[in-house]
This record gives structure tokens, sequence and C-alpha cells, in this order.
């Protein structure tokens, strides 16, 4: 790689941005601890079984995706987070899901920071 403060930059950039687009979920969710709010922990949410949070209610939509065997990867959190009554059809989410692939590519990178 010829610059590789450019690239450490830009992936800095994307978890920042990512940050700053993850506050329009964080009056439901955190990622920095296991509590609950409104809506499931999402810390560690990459690469999680859908509806597994312990003790959370989920919808019976979310329940039957995550027994279907719907994983959190970056293609299924893509799809939700796009339009999460599209990819889980009756989720309790009240979300329209997010304008651009950008702001999901860069939420998505912050929730993968956050392990």
């Amino acid at each position: 790689m010829l610059f590789p403060f450019a690239a450490q930059e830009v992936e800095a950039a994307d978890l920042a941005h990512g940050k700053r687009v993850f506050q329009t979920c964080s009056s439901c969710h955190v990622v920095d601890s296991e509590a609950t709010r409104f809506g499931p922990t999402l810390k560690g949410v990459v690469g999680r079984k859908a509806g597994s949070v312990q003790d959370f209610r989920y919808s019976q939509a979310m329940k039957d995706a995550g027994a279907a065997g719907l994983v959190w990867d970056e293609a299924a959190l893509g799809e939700f987070l796009s339009s999460p009554k599209r990819k889980v059809p009756g989720t309790s989410m009240r979300f329209w899901g997010l304008w651009t692939q950008s702001e999901i590519d860069d939420v998505i990178a912050y929730l993968k920071a956050n392990p």
C-alpha cells in the first residue's frame, strides 16, 4: 500500500461517521454494554443469531427469523438497516431504514468495532 496513513484516516472517518449515524439508533439500542433499552443491545451483534439476546422480548417474526437461521452478518445487517420490515416482515422495530449505502456501511463498521 502506498499511502497507509490515508487508509487509516478513511477507516477512522468511517467509524466516526458510523458512530454519528448510530445516534439515530441510540434512543432504543446500546453498543457499549449488555443492557437493553426499548430494543436489544447491539454489543456483539455482528455474527449473532437474530432474536437471541437473553431476556429481551422479541417479536414473533424476529424469533422465527432466528429459528430459521438468520444470523446478523454484514449482508443481513445491511438488508435489515436498509428496510427492517422487508428483511423481517412483522418485526416490531419502529425504524424505516437508513438513507444511503454509506450510512449502512459505516454503522456496520461501528457495530463491528463494538464486539
